[in-house]
């Protein structure tokens, strides 16, 4: 099997193309030959052959424009993880990254139906739940190319990592821009013999290059210690997945810390949500409808339009949107669980499951206030 070779015009780096549009449809098709390779076997995201997978490509590339190599494609781990200093290309969003560590999470899968005793108890309200006993799975925190932030910002949010700022302000959030959570299955692993493969104001800070390792970038003590020191607060522990009517939701947790507030303690949590149309039907996401229960006893409900100020519009071509957002507790514990409204082509409406979860502080205390910089 030959490899594949991975183009930068693909993945959008120097603003190859003109149109976003044209962009996203060959990123989509990637990802549909990368999953149809994946299912036969095929070492490689080809449906055949490399020849058949760039002339693709290249039909679907505005006319002049020239593709340049970036990379060549791997072998995608169907056992093991990735190391420290991979390189890959983001099968569901089209971008480039780089592997800084591994998290092995936790995932709640209820799709899968669990024997009874498997069950974990449901939160107050959340009636219905599929809660199932959590089997380990393994997530990455990677750094996104920043050339390619551009053409994903109305899919997925280039900043996923959050962290309360250190002055006087409750409320207040430092983000860190260009930083995500990748599921091992979304990796597509390439190698570059470029020392300097992807534009991030870390990436040096965090790595180096070294040609007698594989992969030949290496983690650097500034990286082991920002790992370290920040660990509580950039840990992926648990995953919730669940689909209704083809619609996947996929929430992870992250509890931030806790801030003193007119004399009373208050407890900050970030959540990653990623919205999948697993099927052929065009839907758009109109409502969200929240549902947060505290330890304290009280149960708060909201509802609006949209989420983040968006609807999108999940399809074929682009099936997934990822965003953040946050929550805050006057006690240490709690549940969060709720619905969104989606609307088909036929104007019909639906109710799209989120699948409840925990917001637990893990008994910290304090705040992450000191950074690499």
């Amino acid at each position: 099997m030959a490899a594949c070779v991975i183009r930068r015009g693909l993945l959008s780096a120097v603003n190859k193309y003109s149109k976003p549009s044209s962009l996203r449809a060959l990123s989509a098709e990637l990802s549909r030959g990368a999953e149809a390779g994946r299912r036969r076997g095929v070492p490689c995201c080809v449906c055949g052959g490399a020849g058949l997978q760039q002339q693709r490509f290249m039909s679907s590339r505005p006319e002049g424009k020239v593709l340049e190599t970036v990379g060549v494609f791997e072998a995608p781990k169907q056992h093991g993880k990735y190391e420290t200093g991979q390189l890959f290309l983001h099968s569901v969003f089209g971008y480039r990254g780089i592997v800084l560590f591994p998290w092995h999470a936790r995932l709640y899968d209820r799709d899968v139906t669990p024997p009874s005793s498997d069950s974990k108890p449901e939160p107050p309200g959340a009636h219905g739940s599929k809660e199932v006993k959590g089997k380990t799975h393994t997530y990455y925190q990677v750094l996104i190319d920043t050339r390619d932030c551009p053409h994903i910002s109305q899919r997925s949010q280039t900043e996923a990592v959050t962290f309360l700022a250190n002055h006087d302000d409750s409320r207040a959030l430092y983000a860190i821009p260009g930083l995500d959570y990748v599921s091992h299955e979304d990796i597509l692993p390439y190698n570059s013999i470029d020392q300097v493969p992807i534009q991030h104001e870390l990436f040096e800070r965090f790595l180096m290059f070294n040609p007698s390792k594989v992969p030949p970038f290496v983690p650097r003590d500034t990286l082991r210690a920002w790992q370290e020191k920040n660990h509580p607060w950039l840990e992926l522990s648990d995953v919730h997945r669940e689909t209704t009517e083809n619609i996947r939701v996929t929430v992870i947790p992250f509890y931030m810390g806790m801030r003193e507030a007119q004399n009373s303690h208050v407890y900050w949590w970030r959540y990653c949500i990623r919205l999948e149309n697993m099927g052929d039907e065009v839907v758009q996401l109109r409502e969200r409808h929240w549902r947060i229960f505290s330890l304290s006893g009280t149960l708060e409900t909201v509802r609006g339009r949209g989420v983040v100020g968006r609807e999108p519009v999940l399809s074929k071509e682009q099936p997934a949107f990822q965003y953040s957002s946050h929550v805050s507790l006057q006690a240490p514990s709690g549940h969060m669980w709720g619905t969104f409204t989606c609307q088909r082509a036929n104007s019909s409406m639906f109710d799209v499951a989120i699948p409840s979860f925990s917001l637990d502080s893990h008994g910290h205390r304090d705040s992450p206030y000191s950074f690499l910089f």
